[in-house]
């Protein structure tokens, strides 16, 4: 398993949302931690397996919140570019590559 990096602004994000949904409901703060916790995990065990849609750039996408991670395999890491709402403003994260 590959360790992960965060682009300093998409650990503001994930910070942002998480706080966002512990405001709306402190279990559904939680709730989207693990969620994209998982995601993470799943991208670093096969960081191949999930849909390249900006190449090099790849995303795995949440099921159960809008949010994608999107990321960038390197050789000795997973660069995570952003953890994006997926109804928002789409391509913004492509200043941080």
């Amino acid at each position: 398993m590959k360790p992960h990096v965060f682009h300093p602004a998409a650990e503001d994000e994930y910070t942002e949302a998480a706080r966002y949904y512990s405001g709306v409901q402190a279990e559904l703060g939680g709730r989207f931690y693990h969620e994209m916790e998982r995601l993470i995990r799943e991208v670093r065990l096969q960081p191949m397996r999930f849909w390249m849609f900006d190449p090099p750039v790849r995303r795995h996408l949440s099921t159960v919140f809008p949010y994608a991670v999107v990321y960038l395999e390197q050789p000795d890491r997973i660069w995570i570019i952003a953890v994006m709402h997926c109804k928002r403003q789409p391509g913004y994260w492509r200043q941080r590559l």
